[in-house]
């Protein structure tokens, strides 16, 4: 037979009270609600504002809209549009068969995502053909560039982020 070793010393058993429930329940309520809290703070300073004014009358000019669309898609033109290194938009045109789209008028207005800085009016000139630059540089920061290309082959609209 044999001798047991040296026994180990009673653990101290901790138990489960009321208190630990309640510090349980006080600590995941107060998770949710950082995180609630968070993410609608977040969501406000992200909206920019609103998307139309009146959705009634946008879903009426909704086929109206569908069919812009698709007499764009038709013409094939493509458009490069990029900031060059002193922040003025510059747009690139090319019509279907790749040539660069030459006198057209471009036009557009440049917003701020987050509704931080006021909209900025674009006018463009061509300074080489094809190639459209905008009068005016932007601030640093990204910005959403919405233009209208007008030429007498037809009208593209686009919209772009540029940073």
């Amino acid at each position: 037979m044999t001798q047991p070793g040296p026994q180990a010393l009673p653990e101290k058993v901790r138990r489960f009270t009321g208190r630990h429930m309640t510090l349980i329940l006080v600590s995941f309520f107060a998770v949710v609600i950082a995180v609630n809290f968070t993410m609608a703070t977040l969501a406000i300073k992200g909206f920019g504002g609103t998307v139309v004014d009146n959705s009634y009358v946008a879903s009426q000019a909704y086929n109206g809209w569908l069919e812009a669309a698709r007499v764009q898609a038709r013409l094939g033109w493509t458009a490069q549009v990029a900031l060059d290194p002193s922040r003025h938009v510059r747009v690139t045109l090319n019509d279907a068969a790749g040539i660069l789209l030459s006198g057209a008028q471009v036009t557009g207005i440049a917003e701020h995502p987050l509704g931080r800085l006021p909209d900025r009016t674009l006018a463009f000139r061509e300074t080489t053909p094809g190639v459209y630059t905008s009068a005016g540089a932007l601030p640093n920061g990204r910005w959403q560039v919405a233009l209208t290309v007008r030429h007498d082959r037809g009208v593209m609209r686009i919209a772009q982020e540029v940073r």
